[in-house]
């Protein structure tokens, strides 16, 4: 190997030892994920969702939801322990269980408030929702900060939903390293109690009477009776004209079946919440053996009324709303009244359906019992119907037509004039004895047309068109 050759070796060498320097200690190090938790990682690391029985919302200020978990019911602390909606408490469980990341931002206490997650900020806003997470021994679970959802315009957008973008940022409080976007939206997340609540109420079915009372009037208002559960309703105790509209009647027949609260009383809030006056106690007895006793008391209206013309007479403000309480009570058939002859067969059949009837009505009554103590906040067309006074629900006489105004003159009416059939060709007529035959020398009538041979006499004098 002459001298040439080993340089071009060397040099070759050199270059190759370079390359793999460069590759190996040349290019820039691999950057490590800035966030502890990465795209496609559930946020946190481990949620025993099935240990939660203490959820704690915090808002601005003194906002604030606590939904705790007793007796294996979700229940609202600031409504008294009325129950929640559990399909929605458990529905926040599960999804924070299996919650994936979709981005991670790192980013230091400075940069929250860019995200709407400043714990200082006196706007929900820029302060957004902190919530906590805690188990039975009231040991911290999770507690995790959500900015407000918003719009594509960057509005806060409805608890209910709706357009825009869904997702959100979301920092958890154990997790210093960043903050995280997840693309589920969080829509049922509020500090308003009442969206929590299990808005069920009360189911009535197949009513026999209903009547209408008012404390402050000594008369009945009203009391609809009917005999059978598929007949129609009417006035007891009717007076002589009296008789009820069926219009009036008929939705009463479904009164209740689809009825909804829209909020829960704190028992400490009654007294400022409703009107003085206008108060009406319904009572309602169904065919299967319950009896309800609801009280009805207009609420105060949120936006104050314009003054009252009349200072002598004062009426009561419009109300936004009804306060009602519930009371029942009921006696449920224990065994079912058999017919007579019935067969074998039809009563193994009737007896399976009396037992499924008494169980669903049993926990209807546990249910609805439930209700007694508690003033519930609805909506008027929930009671619309129970509003209605004594002459509103009876039959309209009609009315009788206005007479017209007297005719300046009297005109003449011609009587119409009988036609007689024309005759038909070649029969011969019959002759009316009661019509006399025209006298011989009677004179032709003026528009007779002369026969077609008759002469004209001589003197006669022309036509005025006849042509010489």
């Amino acid at each position: 190997m002459n001298k040439r050759q080993v340089f071009l070796f060397w040099v070759i060498a050199l270059a190759f030892g370079g390359g793999i320097a460069y590759l190996k200690f040349g290019r820039p190090p691999v950057v490590a994920e800035q966030t502890a938790r990465i795209p496609g990682q559930t946020l946190l690391a481990s949620f025993p969702a099935a240990e939660v029985v203490s959820v704690q919302l915090q808002g601005v200020g003194d906002a604030a939801v606590n939904l705790l978990k007793k007796g294996g019911q979700w229940t609202i602390a600031e409504r008294d322990g009325y129950p929640a909606n559990a399909a929605t408490v458990n529905g926040l469980l599960r999804t924070l269980e299996e919650l994936k990341v979709t981005q991670g931002i790192q980013a230091g206490a400075s940069f929250l408030p860019r995200f709407g997650l400043d714990e200082s900020a006196t706007s929900i806003e820029k302060h957004g929702y902190i919530v906590t997470f805690s188990d039975a021994a009231g040991k911290e679970l999770a507690k995790l900060s959500f900015d407000q959802r918003k719009d594509q315009e960057g509005n806060p957008m409805s608890p209910f939903g709706g357009g825009g973008p869904n997702g959100r940022f979301i920092r958890n409080h154990a997790d210093k390293s960043g903050v995280y976007r997840v693309g589920e939206s969080f829509a049922m997340l509020d500090v308003d109690p009442k969206r929590w609540l299990n808005t069920d109420f009360l189911k009535i079915e197949k009513i026999k009477s209903l009547s209408i009372t008012q404390p402050d009037k000594p008369d009945l208002a009203w009391k609809l009776t009917r005999e059978t559960e598929d007949g129609p309703f009417g006035l007891d105790g009717a007076a002589p004209g009296e008789t009820l509209d069926t219009a009036a009647g008929e939705p009463l027949k479904n009164l209740f079946a689809y009825s909804r609260i829209e909020d829960v009383i704190p028992a400490g809030k009654i007294a400022e919440r409703v009107q003085t006056v206008g108060k009406r106690i319904a009572v309602i007895e169904t065919f299967e053996g319950f009896t309800y006793t609801i009280n009805m008391i207009p609420l105060k209206p949120t936006v104050a009324p314009p003054a009252d013309p009349d200072p002598n007479n004062p009426a009561p403000p419009a109300a936004d709303g009804f306060a009602i309480t519930v009371d029942l009570t009921a006696e449920l058939p224990k065994v079912r009244k058999k017919e007579a002859d019935e067969k074998p067969e039809d009563a193994k059949a009737k007896d399976a359906a009396f037992a499924e009837r008494k169980k669903t009505l049993d926990e209807r009554m546990a249910k609805e019992k439930a209700l007694a103590g508690r003033t519930f906040e609805v909506g008027g067309y929930t009671v619309e119907a129970l509003l209605k006074d004594r002459a509103s629900i009876l039959k309209k006489e009609a009315s009788p037509a206005p007479a017209g105004p007297a005719p300046d003159r009297i005109e003449a009416v011609t009587p119409p004039i009988a036609v007689p059939p024309l005759p038909e060709p070649g029969k011969k007529q019959p002759v009316d004895p009661t019509d006399p035959a025209p006298p011989a020398d009677a004179a032709p009538p003026a528009d007779a047309t002369p026969p077609a041979d008759a002469t004209p006499p001589a003197d006669a004098a022309p036509p005025a068109d006849a042509t010489p």
